[in-house]
């Protein structure tokens, strides 16, 4: 069962639409409708942080869960999901001098996890605030 932790976002639903479209069956808990602890005991096969409108620090259960699951539970962070997992692990997030939003952008990967399957080169359009 893939988890995923929903901050607040409207793009939480469409991430459950796209892993239903993969076969995966997603169950939905809010950040602040559960603890860290009880989602532990859902023993859950992925985790995914949801985005979000705050920073980090605001986003409910998230850190503490990152923390607590550290290296055990797959888990992938979209947006403030991502910020979460980076600050968990002691990066610090800052504001970048300019939002980016529409921006189509060359990407660039080494063809392995996340990326095992999608084309070397690719353009993707990029939507950042923060």
């Amino acid at each position: 069962m893939l988890t995923l932790i929903d901050n607040y976002d409207s793009f939480a639903y469409n991430l459950v639409h796209y892993f239903g479209e993969l076969g995966a069956k997603t169950i939905v808990y809010r950040n602040d409708d559960i603890s860290a602890e009880e989602i532990l005991e859902t023993k859950p096969d992925s985790i995914v942080l949801s985005p979000g409108p705050c920073e980090p620090d605001k986003a409910g259960i998230c850190l503490e869960l990152i923390k607590k699951s550290e290296g055990n539970i797959p888990m992938l962070g979209v947006c403030l999901g991502h910020q979460s997992i980076a600050q968990a692990f002691g990066a610090s997030i800052v504001r970048a001098e300019k939002p980016v939003h529409g921006k189509s952008s060359k990407i660039s990967h080494i063809g392995k996890d996340l990326f095992l399957g999608i084309p070397k080169n690719f353009k993707a359009i990029r939507y950042h605030s923060l």
